[in-house]
């Protein structure tokens, strides 16, 4: 397995996962759109690839408030489900992990949606607490 920096020729392996495997509606034009608009002092995605195949991505950023010391905030992890459990994800959020010490961040949060018990696991696994409960509010201004 290999793991790298995404690039455009990764946007439709990206979608791709992320409409199977994260249950997104995406288009690759939208995903590579979103990969060159990537603010590069901010953002990193990371792909994991075996036998020449994106097998999943990582999204994060550096996520900073007014009230506490900057964190990578882990904005999309997924793996094809094909893929699961061969070290992949780990493989992924290890790379997330030390991009952030890189930055000398040395704090990562996540969000999960309360129906994904097997990705709850997954990050407990990792070394990941759950913090507190949320609620997501949204409101479309269209």
């Amino acid at each position: 397995m290999n793991i790298r920096k995404a690039d455009k020729k990764d946007a439709s392996a990206i979608c791709k996962i992320s409409c199977e495997d994260l249950g997104y509606e995406c288009d690759d034009e939208f995903v590579l759109r979103r990969l060159i608009e990537l603010d590069n002092r901010r953002e990193i995605v990371f792909v994991a690839e075996t036998d020449n195949i994106v097998v999943g991505y990582i999204h994060a950023e550096v996520y900073r408030t007014l009230y506490f010391d900057s964190m990578i905030n882990i904005l999309g992890l997924a793996v094809f489900a094909d893929y699961r459990r061969r070290g992949v994800g780990k493989a992924l959020l290890h790379q997330a992990e030390k991009w952030a010490k890189e930055l000398g961040i040395n704090k990562v949060r996540l969000n999960s949606g309360g129906s994904r018990k097997e990705a709850h696991e997954f990050y407990r696994a990792m070394g990941y607490d759950n913090e507190k409960e949320q609620i997501r509010f949204m409101k479309s201004l269209v």
